[in-house]
């Protein structure tokens, strides 16, 4: 009778538990939101890449880019406050949109910001075949300019499955394992008056790179047989490298990543956090933060049969 009771009360707790386990997926972000917010801060991204470049070859490399603006469920928008080369904004906005994975078709729209009249613009299918675009070559007049571009609606497909659902479904046929496994221990298993003591599981303290490792918690570096230890703002940028070792990160996204809880945000701060990692990762020669001369800075570590 013990035993029954003992069954039921462990078999209405594990119920109890996946329950809740399924109420978590509720409050959870679902796939389709979070694959939104990704898309959405990547559009960001290669949009100010754009503009960053198109005010760079006019010549004004000391203007303010304003934020980029979400228009409707597939349009951004973006500010220009001068004119620029609208030869060269095929190329520079196709370049960007690679850089950062989005492959879906597009309009852009070039827009007067005050009497909102189209000036210019194209699709992305124009430019695809021939490289060119029309309206090429023609001068703009002095004023302010909206660079908008519009994605066509299958952009970012919803995800076909129901997070809620698949979630509470693995909780119940974990419970169900659970259940099974305690009941043939149960059986099996003579008494024991024994008190079995559970050894703690010690948890891995380093994030391993190269041949070198890092302890984020206490911010300290750990090369050949030197320790060094580490600011904030180092141990923040060292572990978005190690994050995305052997990928190229934009200098955007790096001031976005490790500098934007100050509000005013200094470009040449990364030039001079970057030059200090060196100088602490020279001992290991499977590390290598490389400059990407324009865009930004990419953690090479070699794999362990090139070292």
């Amino acid at each position: 009778m013990e035993i029954m009771t003992g069954k039921l009360a462990i078999g209405a707790s594990l119920l109890v538990i996946s329950l809740l386990f399924g109420q978590l997926a509720w409050i959870s972000p679902a796939p389709e939101e979070t694959n939104q917010q990704r898309f959405e801060e990547k559009t960001n991204l290669a949009l100010r890449r754009t503009g960053h470049r198109l005010l760079l070859a006019s010549g004004d490399s000391t203007s303010r880019i304003p934020a980029v603006k979400k228009l409707g469920a597939n349009s951004y928008v973006i500010q220009l406050n001068r004119p620029f080369d609208y030869d060269k904004l095929p190329p520079l906005l196709q370049e960007s949109l690679d850089i950062h994975g989005i492959k879906s078709n597009y309009d852009v729209a070039v827009v007067d910001c005050k009497t909102n009249e189209l000036h210019l613009g194209y699709n992305f299918m124009d430019y695809s075949k021939s490289k060119e675009v029309a309206c090429i070559g023609r001068e703009q007049l002095m004023g302010c300019y909206n660079l908008k571009i519009t994605f066509a609606s299958s952009a970012n497909p919803p995800s076909s499955t129901n997070p809620v659902w698949w979630t509470l479904g693995l909780g119940l046929v974990l419970v169900g394992v659970s259940y099974s496994v305690w009941s043939r221990k149960k059986t099996t298993l003579p008494p024991t008056t024994e008190t079995l003591h559970e050894q703690p599981i010690d948890k891995p303290a380093r994030l391993a790179f190269g041949a070198s490792s890092m302890d984020l918690e206490n911010q300290l570096l750990y090369t050949a047989n030197s320790q060094h230890n580490l600011t904030y703002r180092e141990a923040k940028l060292l572990h978005l490298f190690i994050k995305n070792q052997n990928q190229l990160l934009e200098r955007e996204f790096i001031l976005k990543s490790v500098w934007e809880d100050e509000g005013i945000i200094v470009g040449r701060s990364i030039d001079v956090f970057v030059s200090r990692l060196r100088k602490l990762l020279q001992e290991d020669t499977s590390l290598k933060i490389v400059a990407v001369h324009g865009v930004g800075y990419r953690l090479e570590v070699k794999a362990n049969e090139d070292l």
